[in-house]
């Protein structure tokens, strides 16, 4: 008898021994999915589909595949770190190549060993948008489109340029508070600007240096440990950030350290750090500042259960209606994606727009934690924040609470606190777009020679000498672009500053911050404990640190003095 017939198959005899045992078995099943999904394309493809997520889970972060366990605390501020990298040179050239090219910013892949264990395959690449507007490489800073600074090695829009314009490029005259940028140069090494940016302060100086890509050492990372090994964390932490030199801060970036010391010891929810040697290949080894990236790790450390987002340069906060993807260049989700959505910003975002002074007391504590938010923005005044949440960088995570369904607004990237005048008071604005709300007085005008890089919009109420309106400014109003030409400035910040119902809790909250922070001597406390852990890192600068501690602890002593006969903190 013969056995079960046998369906002969239309496939090449050549293909068929070439082909895996399994798809041969199935090729009927695999022709009808392609068939089928061939007719959804000529269908559908022509279909816009919103993404929408109608899941109310709390869960949905990544799976853990490998932690590793590491020797030391990467974040134990009290003890000095190393990290050690190695890539191919050939890779890094094809990513600075990209970079210059694209501007898109390319992992390399690399070998990274921090406190003596090794991880093979880690990802690396650029950070910073303006921080990388000073990085030159063959001598030849980054090509421009037609010298807009939106094109490449410019920054993107809404991201005026405070850690430097383009090398060799300086606006001419003096920048506000008697400062000038240093950019660019051949000098190679970081350099300390003797007046404050943009009000003065003896922590305040412009020092942003010229980036090398000859000099990986010095330029500013973000280490990724899952790039290339699905599913790897480092202690937890998915990325890592390594800080280049900051404003007031030097080529220490002492003032990022300070801050973030002093938001944890406040209770605040804040970063780690830790300073580490670092050494790139057989490069010179130098002293860095790293600091903990904002991932599912830390939003692990948030009271509650709830979604991260993170608020991006680029961003408006304004009322782009209710298709999801028109906020994508506004904020990135961070945890939770494909559970939560970006929903509840888009609520908050259109109801800040739309309500009335009336509504907007009456209503924003039920859609923000308002002891949290006037803590927030009272440290930010207390730091000397330049680009806090309403600066051109527009610097900030949200955090929604999924059981309380409010808001909190968490700080991030302090490397321009300590960057104003020491006698900024509580009310006070700082900068452009600065702590106090955003604007500076209506009229006021960029010193007499100066004008910003060409495309650069300047701040609402801010004009160029002589008081005429830019043709960026005018283009923008007439185009209705949202924010017309401001760099800094967010309507919550702004609207929860200008309400009298919110002045007391405001008021509250700096008096207390105010003493934990100066009064009771916390900022110098921190820097001395901050300054012994670094200069016993490898590759750290003694002169340099010494220099950079004195002008911040003179900036501290001044801030302390000024605010101590402030009418918030003496009428209390």
């Amino acid at each position: 008898m013969g056995g079960p017939a046998r369906t002969r198959s239309l496939l090449p005899a050549g293909l068929r021994r070439r082909l895996p045992v399994r798809v041969r078995q199935n090729w009927k099943l695999l022709t009808t999915c392609t068939a089928f999904l061939a007719v959804l394309t000529l269908v559908f493809g022509t279909v816009g589909v919103r993404p929408y997520v109608t899941s109310t889970s709390d869960t949905g972060a990544d799976p853990v595949t490998v932690d590793v366990a590491g020797t030391t605390d990467l974040f134990d501020a009290t003890v000095a770190h190393s990290v050690r990298v190695t890539f191919r040179d050939a890779d890094y050239e094809r990513m600075l190549d990209a970079y210059w090219k694209e501007g898109e910013k390319e992992y390399v892949e690399a070998d990274v060993t921090i406190d003596g264990v090794t991880l093979p395959s880690v990802g690396i690449r650029l950070k910073g948008n303006s921080t990388l507007a000073a990085l030159t490489w063959k001598g030849e800073s980054r090509p421009r489109r037609g010298g807009d600074p939106r094109g490449p090695g410019g920054p993107p829009p809404g991201d005026f340029p405070p850690g430097g314009f383009p090398p060799g490029d300086p606006p001419p005259g003096n920048f506000p508070g008697g400062g000038r940028p240093q950019t660019g140069g051949d000098t190679g090494a970081p350099q300390q600007g003797g007046a404050g940016f943009p009000g003065g302060g003896p922590g305040g100086g412009m020092t942003r240096a010229g980036l090398k890509a000859e000099e990986p050492e010095t330029l500013p990372w973000l280490i990724s440990f899952d790039e290339f090994v699905d599913g790897r964390r480092y202690q937890g932490h998915r990325e890592v950030a390594v800080r280049v030199s900051g404003m007031g801060g030097g080529s220490t970036v002492l003032n990022e350290a300070l801050s973030l010391s002093l938001l944890a010891d406040v209770g605040e929810a804040a970063q780690r750090y830790a300073y580490s040697s670092f050494t790139v290949n057989d490069r010179p080894t130098t002293a860095r500042l790293l600091v903990e990236h904002p991932d599912e790790h830390f939003a692990d450390r948030m009271d509650g259960s709830g979604v991260l987002y993170k608020s991006l340069a680029t961003g408006s906060f304004t009322d782009q209606g209710d298709d999801q993807t028109a906020y994508q260049d506004d904020f990135k989700q961070i945890t939770m994606r494909g559970s939560q959505d970006l929903q509840p910003v888009i609520n908050l975002i259109r109801w800040v727009d739309s309500a009335s002074d009336e509504e907007f007391d009456a209503g924003l504590a039920e859609r923000v934690d308002v002891e949290s938010f006037a803590r927030y923005v009272a440290m930010q005044n207390l730091l000397l924040n330049f680009d806090d949440m309403a600066g051109p960088g527009k610097n900030y995570y949200l955090w929604y609470d999924l059981g309380t369904k409010k808001f909190s607004v968490l700080a991030w990237d302090h490397n321009l606190t300590f960057s104003g005048s020491a006698t900024q008071g509580p009310h006070d604005s700082g900068g452009f777009g600065g702590p106090g709300g955003g604007t500076r007085p209506g009229g006021a005008q960029l010193p007499e020679g100066m004008q910003p890089p060409a495309g650069v919009p300047l701040p609402d109420g801010v004009q160029p000498p002589g008081g005429a309106a830019t043709e960026q400014e005018d283009g923008d109003a007439e185009r209705g672009r949202p924010g017309g030409g401001r760099m800094g400035g967010h309507k919550l910040k702004e609207r929860f500053l200008a309400s009298d119902a919110f002045t007391e809790a405001y008021e509250n909250a700096y008096r207390e911050l105010y003493r934990q922070v100066y009064g009771s001597g916390g900022a110098g406390r921190s820097l001395d404990a901050i300054t012994a852990v670094l200069k016993t890192v490898d590759g750290a600068d003694a002169t340099a640190v010494d220099s950079d501690v004195d002008r911040l602890r003179t900036l501290v002593q001044q801030r302390t003095e000024s605010l101590r006969s402030n009418e918030v903190i003496a009428g209390s």
